[in-house]
């Protein structure tokens, strides 16, 4: 796989059924929030299509990053087109589920190290999408 020379994190795309779908998800995680957003290079590379996330691990094996997202067949699919976070760093190929708007806050956190990856995971829904931490009127919440 062909990776860009970069600091950002890496959106893989492993679903080539959609070319638009997959230019309007890019552009979805990389719209700001606010003044925040999503520092993520789209790789674009039909080598690792259908690839499976322990291949991927694989690839990225050497790469100086601890996570990366996936844009998969379910990612595409989905109304809320969720994209696959994978972990490289603690336990290789754990994984959880993003919706676009919230990227930024993973991808941010996760690379500044300001949160781990279990704090993102424990705060995905049952289905387990992460779709922002709710507040739940506790001292204690996000």
């Amino acid at each position: 796989m062909q990776l860009p020379s970069t600091d950002d994190s890496f959106l893989i795309r492993t679903d080539f059924r959609d070319d638009s779908a997959w230019a309007r998800l890019c552009a979805a995680v990389q719209e700001p929030v606010g003044d925040m957003r999503a520092y993520v290079a789209c790789v674009n590379d039909r080598t690792v299509e259908d690839a499976s996330v322990a291949q991927l691990v694989n690839e990225l094996a050497h790469a100086s990053k601890s996570f990366f997202f996936v844009a998969d067949r379910k990612t595409i699919d989905d109304a809320e087109h969720p994209i696959l976070v994978v972990d490289l760093l603690q336990r290789p190929t754990r994984s959880f589920r993003v919706v676009p708007r919230e990227a930024w806050g993973v991808e941010n956190n996760l690379s500044l190290a300001n949160m781990d990856f279990d704090e993102f995971a424990g705060a995905a829904d049952d289905d387990g999408v992460f779709r922002g931490f709710r507040d739940t009127g506790s001292a204690g919440s996000r």
